[in-house]
């Protein structure tokens, strides 16, 4: 639990260091530092270690290949959606990821979707709805750009429920690191601004704190059921806030909040008929999806 509470307050510190950095630089080019510096371990440990089994793709090139391209846009989209609102609004909506999971799990992997997970996602998004506020004082780009960076989180989690019966988690990270890389390179030609001394330990700290990240939720997962750490998720509204308040003075609208409560109950109904779908014992569970 501790590391699962770590590995969302890293993922937050590495959104706030990128919206502080949108106001000069492009989301490319802080995606690209962002990936470069989180794949330096990776190479560290294929060519001083010796560790080759890491570059060697089982199975499923195409699909690895495809997860890496779509991880990245989701990166950028990710960090624009930040740049554009503020964290706490920006970190609910991209809550609605999970809602999208079961609806795709149905048309592309063919997974039972009962009458509860279907009342969860109804639910959901009508509070992904309130938290939008459809009455014109919100910022229409902003929320367009998070929930499309909140179908492609949902997207990447069907492809990763697919290739982890083929390939290495490890693997998986270290081609999207790559690819990532070399994909947000291509553009900084043409749209780099060089960075003040005072921004270098921005950069850096995006990497080590995606890097980090990324490295204490594999933990948590190794030490607790799935079900346990993706509640953790939600401690992202609490860490989002309070760096919202503290850095920009932005505290979320009442229908922000409301909206956040309704979005992370049905999650966490989600993450709980879930968890009875998948355990053995659960047979009758099971028959009531």
């Amino acid at each position: 639990m501790a590391a699962a509470i770590g590995a969302f307050l890293m993922f937050t510190v590495m959104n706030l260091l990128a919206k502080l950095l949108s106001d000069r630089h492009s989301v490319i080019e802080i995606s690209f530092y962002r990936n470069i510096v989180a794949l330096l371990p990776f190479l560290f440990m294929l060519f001083a270690m010796g560790r080759r089994d890491i570059a060697v793709i089982r199975a499923k090139p195409g699909l690895v290949l495809f997860r890496a391209i779509f991880g990245t846009v989701s990166l950028a989209l990710t960090f624009a959606a930040f740049s554009l609102m503020p964290m706490a609004d920006t970190t609910a909506l991209l809550f609605a990821s999970s809602l999208f999971v079961p609806v795709l799990g149905l048309l592309f992997l063919k997974e039972h979707v009962g009458p509860w997970r279907w009342t969860a996602v109804i639910a959901g998004f009508a509070g992904v709805i309130v938290m939008t506020r459809p009455t014109g004082d919100t910022m229409i780009l902003g929320v367009a750009i998070a929930l499309g960076a909140a179908f492609i989180q949902a997207v990447l989690q069907i492809i990763l429920r697919y290739l982890r019966e083929y390939e290495r988690p490890e693997t998986i990270t270290f081609y999207f690191f790559l690819i990532g890389t070399l994909i947000t390179a291509v553009p900084l030609p043409f749209i780099a601004v060089r960075p003040t001394v005072d921004e270098i330990p921005l950069l850096v700290g995006i990497g080590l704190a995606g890097a980090a990240a990324q490295m204490l939720l594999t933990m948590a997962y190794r030490h607790a059921p799935a079900a346990i750490v993706t509640v953790f998720n939600y401690s992202g509204i609490v860490w989002a806030t309070l760096f919202g308040w503290l850095v920009w003075n932005d505290w979320p609208a009442t229908t922000v909040f409301a909206g956040a409560f309704i979005v992370i109950a049905s999650n966490i109904l989600l993450v709980w008929r879930e968890s009875r779908l998948r355990d053995p014992t659960g047979e009758r569970a099971r028959a009531k999806l």
